[in-house]
């Protein structure tokens, strides 16, 4: 059994209130927009690190994060990229990889728009953890923490962490 923490577009912004809901995780994951390598590294010194570069990352990061990651967790193939869209609106290479690959869970990031929505058509939870960081549209930073048991996703929590513009120390 697994407890994972997910998040995305941190946006080189990390506070002690996102560390405090991921020091009880057994794994990070990141949908990308990680925004610098500090924040790459204090999160991989916290719990192992999952991770996709996005459109904002430095080359840094893009040398150490692929674009695209797939995974198995427990009995879970995952498939994470940053920009993917959501059901029946994914971007068409998110499409393709998913036709090919058929993962069980589809996480992107980019949107700053938090969903979680199971698509029929592809069997597959697709998962938007929305934004961590203080940069975008959004007005309520997120972050997601769910348990990967064997083969089932259960116990999935949205976090919110408060308004964008407030900062905790």
């Amino acid at each position: 059994m697994r407890r994972i923490g997910l998040l995305s577009d941190t946006h080189g912004y990390l506070d002690d209130r996102i560390i405090v809901y991921l020091n009880e995780c057994d794994e990070i994951w990141h949908a990308g927009d990680i925004g610098n390598i500090e924040i790459a590294q204090k999160l991989a010194a916290l719990r192992p690190l999952r991770a996709v570069s996005g459109n904002i990352d430095g080359t840094d990061l893009r040398q150490e994060y692929p674009l695209q990651l797939r995974f198995i967790c427990e009995e879970v193939d995952v498939l994470m990229v940053h920009i993917g869209g959501y059901p029946g609106h994914y971007s068409s290479e998110a499409q393709k990889e998913i036709n090919l690959l058929a993962p069980k869970i589809f996480i992107s990031g980019h949107s700053h728009i938090l969903k979680v929505i199971f698509d029929k058509k592809n069997q597959l939870l697709h998962i938007n953890p929305g934004a961590a960081g203080i940069q975008g549209f959004h007005q309520v930073r997120t972050l997601i923490r769910f348990t990967i048991d064997k083969a089932v996703i259960k116990d999935l929590e949205v976090i919110e962490l408060g308004q964008k513009g407030i900062i905790s120390m």
